[in-house]
């Protein structure tokens, strides 16, 4: 989505932008009902049939990032309805978090196959031979699909010769891997929330930017403007995704700049994750459970719980990083207020769903954090900073990347049991997750530790992400060459998590 969908990334920064500087800049409320206007200017649209219709999906939009719900287009309120409710410094996430903007949607069609005009009414007919159903004839212009017996099984597409058939379906359920997206009453998406892990992958694919998130942003500016502790803890994809060029340590100045009193790298939460994850598998597989899948992806862990409850038990108990890290900071500062800085929605419901909602009062996306430096004028390469930064290990760095989760545990796992074998397998997307844990189910993973991302090549291409996820892989491989400290097991800072 960032490389191909740049209008929609475009609208989003605008927006976020626009909610950062009615924040910090103390704007009565009322500035909201012209803030479309300031996102769409002009007399002329410029991506849809008019330009009342673009400020009306802009106003959406603003209200989810005030962490106001989508207004019905059936009932009438304005803009602000309901901001009393989030104009409060603390955390204001009420479910559902990621939502669909019903007049942005634009009823894309289901699953179906479609004959392009490329059929050549071949003698074969192999497309007619192969429906199971006999869904399929020959016209005069070409093959015909009877829409009303297709099982949509595929097999004409792979038959055919000239490649003339080809399947479409809606993007935001094509990417879907918990089926959460079906239709409404008009042909628009309607997102189950009960089946909705959060993972946000409807977010990035819709060609409309019909569905959006709901954020803090407001809420966190308030925190910083009473003057409250707050303490960043930034996920380790943050690593170029503010600029090829610009540094860990530029980074986390920028964001002091922004109010924030201090900044800590949830690679430090990484390494203590790792640890724990390493004696517990050690002390569990396959004694006690015939395999462990890690607990870093909340999406991954709530698939699991939603879609196969009989393994949540053999889901780590380990604490994520964003836990851990969030512990750290407490230790320094027990008033200390936490936003924790990542690349996706899932961090959202797992401070909102668990034990983690105490210790974490913040979260928010890269994306999100953009626009609070532009509503600053702040440019993070721009800054001077003198020191490194020296908080995590080298593999507590690749966490972000598919694999190095489980590269991480193994390698501490293995100082710790030379002699133990230890087996890794992992998946990155919930549909590969879900094939992943099938064959777990038949037997042929015992012994393994499983990785399971819901993102494809890991957390650097979450929602929340601003660069390409290459470009970023390259850039934290670049990261974790450069640590002084290559395990968990040497750095220091973990303090009694060692012994």
């Amino acid at each position: 989505m960032k490389e191909t969908y740049g209008n929609i990334v475009d609208l989003r920064r605008k927006v976020f932008a626009e909610v950062a500087r009615i924040a910090y800049n103390d704007c009565d409320i009322s500035e909201l009902e012209d803030s479309s206007y300031r996102i769409v200017p002009g007399e002329v649209a410029k991506y849809r049939e008019d330009i009342f219709r673009e400020r009306a999906i802009a106003d959406e939009r603003l209200r989810l990032a005030m962490g106001m719900g989508v207004r019905e287009i059936s009932v009438y309120k304005k803009i602000t309805d309901g901001f009393d409710k989030v104009d409060i410094d603390t955390n204001a996430y009420e479910k559902p978090l990621i939502n669909v903007i019903k007049f942005a949607c634009e009823s894309c069609p289901t699953k179906a196959y479609f004959v392009t005009n490329n059929c050549r009414k071949c003698l074969a007919h192999p497309c007619t031979n192969v429906c199971p159903v006999n869904a399929i004839t020959i016209g005069k212009e070409g093959a015909i699909i009877d829409e009303e017996k297709c099982i949509k099984c595929g097999r004409c597409k792979d038959a055919c010769p000239f490649s003339a058939i080809v399947k479409y379906e809606r993007p935001c359920a094509s990417v879907c891997g918990v089926n959460a997206i079906s239709s409404d009453e008009y042909g628009r998406a309607e997102i189950d929330q009960d089946q909705c892990v959060a993972c946000g992958r409807c977010i990035t694919i819709c060609p409309f930017g019909a569905i959006a998130d709901k954020t803090q942003i407001f809420q966190l500016i308030k925190a910083i403007k009473a003057g409250k502790n707050v303490y960043g803890a930034i996920a380790p994809s943050y690593i170029g995704q503010f600029g090829a060029k610009t540094s860990a340590a530029q980074v986390v100045e920028a964001i002091k700049l922004l109010g924030f009193k201090d900044v800590i790298e949830v690679g430090l939460g990484a390494d203590v994750t790792t640890l724990h994850e390493a004696k517990e598998y050690l002390e569990k597989v396959p004694g006690e459970i015939p395999f462990m899948g890690t607990s870093c992806c909340y999406s991954w862990s709530l698939m699991i719980k939603n879609k196969f409850p009989e393994f949540s038990e053999q889901v780590s108990d380990t604490g994520s990083p964003m836990r851990y890290t969030a512990e750290y900071i407490k230790k320094i500062d027990k008033d200390a207020v936490i936003a924790f800085i990542g690349p996706c929605t899932s961090k959202k419901l797992e401070a909102l769903n668990t034990e983690i909602k105490s210790e974490v009062d913040f979260v928010i996306t890269f994306e999100e954090l953009m626009g609070m430096f532009v509503a600053k004028e702040i440019e993070p390469s721009e800054i001077e900073v003198t020191k490194d930064l020296e908080e995590s290990s080298a593999s507590g760095r690749g966490y972000p990347v598919a694999g190095g989760v489980a590269a991480a545990v193994k390698e501490v796992a293995q100082k710790l049991n030379p002699e133990k074998e230890i087996k890794v397998q992992g998946a990155n997307s919930l549909d590969e997750c879900i094939k992943m844990l099938k064959i777990a189910k038949a037997g042929k993973y015992d012994g393994y530790l499983l990785e399971g991302m819901a993102c494809p090549g890991g957390c650097v291409a979450g929602v929340g992400t601003i660069a390409s996820p290459n470009r970023v892989k390259g850039s934290v491989k670049k990261y974790m060459i450069e640590s002084k400290v290559k395990t968990p097991l040497e750095n220091e800072l973990l303090g009694d998590e060692l012994k």
